[in-house]
């Protein structure tokens, strides 16, 4: 019966999935997979032919090897691997080079042959790639193919660089990289122009002679591509979907990534639920978008149709289900974000007492606060709030070189005017353009240049913070030392990092506080500095009083928005309202037009905020609900 219910609950996946509840644990299992098979083919005598993925998504894989090699005796000395791709051109000793990443993770502390690695050649020219991918693939077939290709899965569906409109019978050859791809990379780059344009990759045809396959996915961020993979009709537009026809895949996910799985995302349809409040509301509003009519307006036929009879039948009757919906969706609509004075509270996202409150709001980068939240950061400072702002990193790598040049001849020339001397300044200005000139991707500013650019990202943030009606008393810069490397590559957090938190919370003794809550990227500047508020919270609750009143909200807005469903404050904005929250955006004009890290979205960080609040208004509007011109939304987190 077990088999049943699970072959039900699957049966929109058309190959294997296996998820975990996190990618430490799903990377632990894959690379004891790895060991297994390398322990089996020593035991045979023969060698274990790998073919390995680079990126973030095996770093923690090939962490366990080295685990596995250096503290159980795992050896590599039968090993023979074969990586899946590598930029065009590019140097072996590059920071970005896969052969750099491929000895920093894995090849550099296990015993392996190093005339047993093969990594694609991005040093050729270009009339010798043809057979140097010829002979890659030769060597494969003579060693008798791949006994296991581990993969990762890029946001357009590509394996290796098989972007879309790959070939399923394709073999190792130089490819385009698509722009999503390279946009991808810009941060490890320096920005989308220094990205290679063509890259070398094993073709779709090599991997799927792989005897076993296993892909692998971590993060929110690759959900939607995850389910496009497993649940999708087969297509060039999405290379993965070829794995579909393999005998020998499986999917390895930890739960975010497989989050969009019908299984996981609308349970309902596939399997009987227990549905609990959370559950119901996700189900409802689904329902409504599905059928186009607002919450009050579904009917019994509606639920009958998408899968909730199960729904109606134990909860029903549905008209009592959709008012009660209706009504708790009605209740986290509040203009007053900081509580609203001598109200009832009972059916308000925040308490009305104190009636002033402490509140701050952390902002990862410089400008996180004002593109994601400015309209509520104002409205409470306007309500009477005793508002304050950290800025936890200075953003200093997100600055174009020329701006540093143009704020030094600022300094020079406004030095100049009132009589000082010029000549110290003048001499770092021309160390400074020497640099630059010279400079290659991604290389690591010299400290003036990454001075100036911190320079720049700060003033720009006490412009934005004084606009929003603070006084410069409130505005707090930690420069917390995990950022500061001068790389696109940060250092783990530290004691230090959550202990300069601590004091500026023991400082102000919060009722509210805000941050950041984009979680889609594992690595992020966001979830690093999520993790540390968290974890000063929680030190300060065992010793402070305080912290027991103490909530915390978790906004979003530059990079995405919170479900519906999930939304539990939201602040509607007037359009007076969001033209302020805009202007204190224009504060921030480094990263105007063209910032460094655009990320995949070509809109202004002005636009995406508005067009995303806009959104949350006309998404609570459809419901049928109050229309607004825009909402920024909030997302309470117990700690």
């Amino acid at each position: 019966m077990a088999r049943l219910n699970l072959l039900e609950e699957t049966r929109y996946e058309k190959l294997p999935v296996t998820v975990y509840a996190d990618q430490a644990t799903a990377s632990v299992a894959v690379a004891q997979r790895i060991a297994a098979l390398i322990r089996t083919r020593q035991s045979e005598g023969k060698p274990a032919v790998l073919g390995l993925a680079t990126g973030v998504t095996p770093i923690r894989v090939y962490a366990e090897l080295v685990r596995l090699h250096q503290a159980e005796g795992l050896s590599f000395a039968n090993v023979i691997t074969f990586n899946l791709d590598e930029y065009y051109p590019m140097q072996p000793d590059a920071v970005q080079s896969y052969v750099t990443f491929m000895n920093e993770n894995l090849f550099s502390h296990i015993d392996i042959d190093k005339a047993n690695v093969h990594i694609p050649d991005g040093t050729l020219s270009q009339e010798e790639v043809a057979a140097f991918c010829l002979d890659y693939e030769r060597q494969l077939s003579e060693l008798g193919g791949l006994d296991l290709q581990i993969l990762g899965i890029g946001r357009t569906g590509h394996i290796g660089f098989n972007e879309p409109g790959s070939a399923p019978n394709s073999g190792t050859r130089l490819v385009t990289l698509d722009d999503l791809t390279r946009n991808d990379a810009s941060r490890d780059f320096g920005g989308k122009q220094n990205v290679p344009a063509k890259a070398i990759t094993m073709g779709v045809g090599t991997i799927f002679k792989a005897r076993e396959i296993i892909l692998m996915a971590w993060s929110a961020k690759k959900a939607p591509i995850v389910k496009k993979a497993v649940e999708g009709e087969i297509s060039g537009e999405v290379p993965a979907t070829f794995l579909q026809l393999s005998d020998h895949v499986e999917f390895v996910l930890d739960e975010d990534a497989a989050s969009g799985l019908t299984r996981f995302d609308t349970p309902w349809l596939v399997k009987d639920c227990t549905w609990d409040n959370a559950l119901r509301k996700k189900a409802v509003i689904w329902l409504s978008a599905v059928v186009g009519k607002p919450i009050l307006k579904l009917t019994e036929e509606d639920y009958n149709n998408h899968g909730m009879a199960q729904l109606a039948v134990e909860q029903g009757p549905v008209y009592q289900i959709n008012i009660d919906i209706f009504n708790q969706v009605q209740h986290t609509i509040t203009g007053w974000p900081g509580g609203k004075p001598g109200a009832d509270d009972s059916q308000r996202p925040e308490r009305a007492e104190p009636a002033r409150k402490r509140s701050i709001v952390f902002s990862p980068h410089p400008d996180d606060d004002v593109i994601s939240m400015g309209g509520t950061f104002i409205r409470l400072v306007d309500q009477g709030h005793d508002v304050h702002v950290a800025y936890q990193t200075s953003g200093n790598t997100a600055v174009w070189d020329d701006d540093v040049l143009r704020y030094m001849e600022f300094a020079i020339d406004f030095k100049e005017s009132v009589g000082e001397d010029t000549a110290k300044l003048k001499g770092i200005y021309e160390d400074m353009r020497r640099f630059i000139d010279r400079k290659l991707p991604n290389q690591v500013d010299t400290p003036e240049i990454r001075d100036v650019k911190g320079f720049i990202r700060k003033t720009e943030a006490i412009s934005g913070a004084r606009f929003a009606g603070l006084p410069d008393s409130n505005i707090h810069f930690q420069a917390l030392p995990f950022y500061e490397t001068g790389k696109t590559k940060k250092n783990a957090v530290g004691e230090e990092d959550i202990l300069l938190t601590m004091e500026l919370l023991k400082k102000i003794k919060p009722h509210q506080v805000f941050a950041a809550g984009d979680f889609a990227d594992p690595n992020g500047t966001h979830i690093v500095c999520f993790n540390i508020i968290l974890a000063a919270l929680q030190r300060l609750r065992e010793t402070e009083d305080w912290v027991q009143d103490c909530w915390m909200w978790l906004y979003r807005g530059a990079w995405q928005e919170f479900p519906t469903h999930e939304i539990e404050m939201a602040v509607p904005l007037s359009p007076a309202e969001v033209l302020r929250k805009r202007n204190a955006i224009f504060k921030h004009q480094s990263q105007k037009d063209r910032p460094v890290f655009p990320g995949d979205d070509a809109r202004e960080f002005w636009v995406r905020a508005e067009d995303r609040n806009r959104e949350t208004a006309q998404s609570y509007d459809k419901l049928g609900l109050a229309e607004y011109a825009a909402m920024e939304a909030f997302v309470r987190y117990h700690f």
